[in-house]
């Protein structure tokens, strides 16, 4: 005999919700990455024309916001900030943290 769970369908709405969240989640972390990465094309783009510059606080939140692996692949891409121990041991430190975030939380 075979014993059914009580309140459990497969396709009910909490796993939808779960699903829904896991996507918008993964959009979020596409944009912001991505966003990083062009923010640090514009700021060297801006170093080199000598012009008014991003502030490198507004670089950090971007990379504690999700988007450390756009930053760090921007300072690798366009060999930006590099030299700047701050980015140099800051970024990989944040990213890596956030990855052991997500380790620790996703089953």
């Amino acid at each position: 005999m075979q014993q059914v769970k009580v309140g459990y369908a497969p396709n009910s709405v909490s796993d939808y919700s779960w699903e829904v969240s896991i996507i918008i989640l993964i959009i979020y972390f596409i944009i912001i990455n991505l966003l990083a990465f062009f923010i640090m094309r514009m700021d060297k783009t801006r170093a080199k024309r000598r012009e008014r510059r991003v502030p490198e606080r507004t670089l950090f939140m971007l990379a504690i916001f999700g988007g450390s692996l756009g930053i760090f692949a921007g300072m690798k891409s366009f060999r930006h900030k590099t030299k700047h121990k701050s980015f140099a041991i800051g970024i990989p430190f944040i990213f890596l943290t956030q990855l052991a975030v997500v380790v620790f939380i996703l089953p």
